[in-house]
C-alpha cells in the first residue's frame, strides 16, 4: 500500500509539474508576443514620421515655424500609426495581416516623396545623385507630357505666368512620380498573380483584414467586394486626370495652390501620383479576395454534392 500511495504522489507532483510547465511556457510566449508586437509597432510608427518629415529634414533654408508643424504632424501620425498597430485587432488599417500589401505602399509613398525631394533640393544644392533623379525624371516625365496625359494635365495647372524652371520642375516630379507608381502597380500585380498572395501567406480572414468593410450591412458579401473592387479600380484610373481638372476648375473660386513652395509640390505631386495607385491595389486586393471566396464557396457545394450522392 505504501508503494502504491508513493507512486500516485509521483505521479500527481509530475501532473502537477508539466501544469506548470504549460502556465510557464504560455505566459512566456505571451509576453514574447506582446513584447514583438510593441517593437514592431514602434518601428512603424517611427518610419511613418520619419517620412513626414523627410521634406522638412532634407531641404535646404526651411523656416523654423514650418519645421515646427511637420514635426507635430509626424508625431502625431506616428503616435496613430502606433495606437494602431499595437492593437490586436485593426480598427482603420487594412490588411494589417496580409503582408508585404501596406508595406508595399509604404515603401512605394516614400520612394516618391525622396526622390521628389532630391529633385527640389537639387535646384539650391546640386551634386551627381540629384542630377542623375532630375535627369532621369526629366526623361520621363517629357515622355508622358502628350496631350491629354496626366503629367500634360498636372502641367496645365500651373499659372500662365509661371517660369519655365518651375513648369520644367513640375514635369519632372510628375514623371518620377508617377514612375514609382506604376512600379509599384507592377509589383504588387506580380504578387498576386505569381506568387498567389495573400494565400501563400496561411489562412486569410477577411473580417480582420478589412476593418472597414461591414459584412452585415446587407446584400451578398461577394457580390459587394467586386463591386467594391471594380469601384476603387476604375476611379483609381480617372484620378490622375480627375485631380488637375479640380484644382484648375477651383483655382478660379479660391486662390489657387502654389507649386513654389518646394514642400508643396512634393505633396502635391505624391499625393496626385500615390492615391491612384493606392486605390487600383486596393481594388485588386479585393478582387482577388472574391476569387478565393468563390472558389472556396465552389469547392464546399461540390463537397456537399459529392456527400449527398455518396449518402443516397
Amino acid at each position: 500500500m505504501g508503494k502504491i500511495e508513493a507512486d500516485r504522489q509521483s505521479r500527481r507532483n509530475q501532473v502537477g509539474t508539466k501544469t506548470r510547465h504549460r502556465i510557464a511556457s504560455g505566459q512566456f510566449e505571451g509576453n514574447t508576443a506582446v513584447l514583438a508586437r510593441t517593437f514592431g509597432a514602434f518601428m512603424r510608427a517611427v518610419l511613418v514620421a520619419f517620412l513626414i518629415a523627410t521634406p522638412a529634414l532634407l531641404l535646404p533654408g526651411v523656416v523654423a515655424d514650418t519645421s515646427q508643424i511637420v514635426m507635430l504632424i509626424a508625431i502625431f501620425a506616428g503616435l496613430l500609426t502606433y495606437i494602431e498597430y499595437f492593437s490586436q485587432y485593426p480598427s482603420i488599417v487594412e490588411f494589417r495581416f496580409a503582408p508585404p500589401f501596406n508595406r508595399l505602399r509604404f515603401v512605394a509613398l516614400f520612394f516618391t516623396v525622396f526622390l521628389l525631394t532630391v529633385i527640389c533640393r537639387g535646384l539650391t544644392d546640386p551634386t551627381n545623385f540629384t542630377h542623375f533623379v532630375t535627369s532621369l525624371g526629366a526623361i520621363l516625365g517629357n515622355a508622358i507630357d502628350f496631350p491629354y496625359s496626366p503629367v500634360r494635365l498636372v502641367v496645365l495647372t500651373l499659372p500662365a505666368d509661371a517660369s519655365h524652371e518651375l513648369v520644367a520642375t513640375v514635369r519632372t516630379a510628375a514623371g518620377i512620380a508617377y514612375l514609382v507608381s506604376l512600379i509599384a502597380m507592377f509589383c504588387f500585380v506580380t504578387m498576386v498573380r505569381i506568387f498567389g498572395w495573400p494565400a501563400r501567406g496561411g489562412v486569410f480572414n477577411v473580417w480582420v483584414n478589412l476593418p472597414l468593410f461591414d459584412p452585415t450591412a446587407g446584400g451578398d458579401v461577394l457580390h459587394r467586394l467586386k463591386r467594391d473592387a471594380s469601384l476603387n479600380i476604375v476611379l483609381g484610373f480617372l484620378l490622375p486626370f480627375f485631380i488637375p481638372a479640380v484644382i484648375k476648375a477651383a483655382a478660379d473660386v479660391i486662390d489657387p495652390i502654389s507649386m513654389q513652395n518646394p514642400q508643396t509640390l512634393i505633396w502635391t505631386i505624391s499625393a496626385w501620383a500615390f492615391l491612384p495607385a493606392s486605390m487600383i491595389m486596393r481594388g485588386i486586393a479585393m478582387s482577388r479576395i472574391a476569387d478565393m471566396i468563390e472558389e472556396k464557396r465552389r469547392r464546399t457545394y461540390a463537397e456537399a454534392n459529392h456527400d449527398a450522392l455518396q449518402t443516397a
